[in-house]
């Protein structure tokens, strides 16, 4: 698609140009305020527990979002906490990319025995809940952010891998494909240098949706006390810590959660933007 197109298409969406600046924002703020913060996220002070936000009445100085129940401030806590779930969604996502779309490759373009065989495997792993066999292996092998990442990573990948093989077995058939192969191109070159590029398009807008989607599991996780440990912040242990006192301080629990409803949608604005912009069916 012409990249003029592409750019007056995403000018005219709004959904991507909403999911774009929510982004953005959030990007920006997540790896330049902390160069303006001066609270530490791990520092106690039982001196400002339950302080409230600067701009409330008797709001403690300098505390934008006012501090937790152990006086740490609750602004540095949800940029630290926010830059590691980014970190994780964005590795995570890229691992399900990775292998999602190697074997989609080869169910694609083999077919077979070969398709039969992943998609049966596509089918073993869609048929287990993905929270709890989340629970379970974060209950036995321990909440850390490598086992994290593997529990995340587990079952993401079939979305991929299907996407992947289904747009292959389209691209196979085509003429570009069989003047390849008569011309003696090997499989590989075919398969990765030939169909492969031409399905980027579906893959990208896929990865783009599913990035909220891990945040919200990951919150979810951590919310239980089986995702980030303690005392490390993460969105989902600060509601979790602060919806005990929700009627009294309501901004602990308040801000990280409408900082992961805002991360969420904005993703998955971005994503629909991206699969309008991107579709060539769509004028």
């Amino acid at each position: 698609m012409n990249r003029k197109i592409i750019l007056h298409r995403m000018r005219r969406n709004p959904f991507f140009m909403v999911g774009l600046i929510v982004c953005l924002f959030l990007l920006a703020s997540l790896f330049l305020l902390p160069l303006l913060v001066k609270f530490d996220p791990a520092a106690n002070s039982l001196l400002e527990r339950f302080g409230k936000p600067d701009w409330f009445s008797k709001g403690i100085k300098g505390h934008i979002f006012g501090c937790d129940q152990m006086g740490r401030d609750v602004l540095a806590r949800l940029l630290l906490g926010g830059k590691i779930s980014i970190a994780i969604s964005f590795a995570v996502v890229l691992i399900q990319v990775v292998f999602g779309t190697i074997m989609g490759v080869l169910a694609g373009y083999y077919g077979g025995w070969v398709d039969s065989v992943i998609m049966r495997a596509c089918d073993v792993v869609l048929s287990i809940p993905n929270l709890i066999l989340a629970l379970a292996i974060m209950a036995v092998l321990g909440n850390t952010v490598p086992n994290l990442i593997a529990v995340l990573s587990f079952s993401g990948w079939v979305q991929f891998c299907k996407l992947t093989r289904n747009n292959v077995k389209v691209a196979r058939n085509m003429e570009y494909v069989h003047a390849s192969q008569a011309l003696g191109a090997k499989s590989s070159h075919i398969m990765f240098r030939q169909i492969f590029p031409n399905v980027t398009t579906h893959i990208i807008i896929l990865a783009s949706q599913r990035i909220g989607w891990v945040i919200l599991l990951e919150s979810s996780l951590s919310f239980l006390n089986l995702g980030i440990p303690a005392p490390t912040p993460s969105w989902g242990n600060m509601i979790a810590n602060g919806r005990e006192f929700l009627t009294l301080y309501p901004w602990i629990a308040l801000v990280p959660g409408a900082a992961l409803m805002l991360t969420v949608l904005g993703f998955n604005f971005l994503g629909d933007g991206l699969r309008d912009v991107l579709d060539p069916k769509r004028i």
